[in-house]
């Protein structure tokens, strides 16, 4: 690390103070300068004033992070697990209420959503890559393993669905012209692919972290 970067670092951590997270942060500027350096000759006299104008100055920065101190890892993680599991029982609660009850409303309302499934699935697919765009901007590179915890959580309502419909412990007629092969494939792909979407959400919540 040059002068610059150094004192880039040293004000940083003076102005962070007795943050909980400030090796973590100190290591993740650390890194983007780094890159920095990689992706451009700077000259060693223009690096801190260049560095101050990418990323901010300490003052700045240290500002943003105390602000974000309330945001701690396991709010977010049961946010998203949370907000899952609500989208499983609010489906469940409409499935079950359009099979048992005859509301003209839910008629229409189940009629109109089975014909956009599609549109659906690609809103929920976005929700994952949402989960991993908050947490790569809120916890930069420390956000790697909250990911694959949240993620691993947040799948298992999606995991517990697909095993009760595929081994018929629900009604399949229920789910009526859903059920069609083409759809459970497509499901299935679907499923496999939420984790690589989700990361590629935390990479560029990561980039913009900084």
């Amino acid at each position: 690390m040059t002068d610059g970067s150094q004192q880039f670092l040293h004000e940083l951590a003076k102005e962070i103070g007795e943050h909980p997270e400030k090796e973590m942060i100190l290591q993740e500027y650390e890194v983007h300068i780094m890159d920095l350096m990689v992706e451009e000759e700077i000259p060693s006299d223009q690096l801190y004033t260049e560095i101050i104008n990418r990323l901010g100055s300490p003052e700045e920065l240290a500002t943003v992070w105390k602000q974000e101190t309330s945001i701690t890892p396991k709010k977010t993680q049961w946010l998203f697990v949370f907000l899952n599991v609500a989208l499983f029982i609010g489906g469940g609660l409409l499935t079950f209420g359009y099979n048992y009850f005859e509301w003209k409303w839910m008629d229409i309302l189940w009629q109109g959503l089975t014909n956009i499934s599609l549109v659906i699935i690609c809103i929920y697919i976005l929700f994952w890559g949402l989960l991993g765009y908050e947490i790569g901007k809120e916890f930069g590179y420390g956000g790697r393993k909250l990911l694959i915890k949240t993620f691993l959580i947040s799948v298992l309502p999606n995991l517990v669905l697909m095993y009760l419909i595929v081994f018929k412990q629900i009604p399949r007629e229920w789910f009526g012209p859903l059920l069609n092969a083409p759809f459970i494939v497509t499901c299935i792909i679907l499923t496999a692919v939420l984790y690589p979407v989700s990361w590629l959400g935390y990479r560029w919540g990561r980039k913009r972290s900084i």
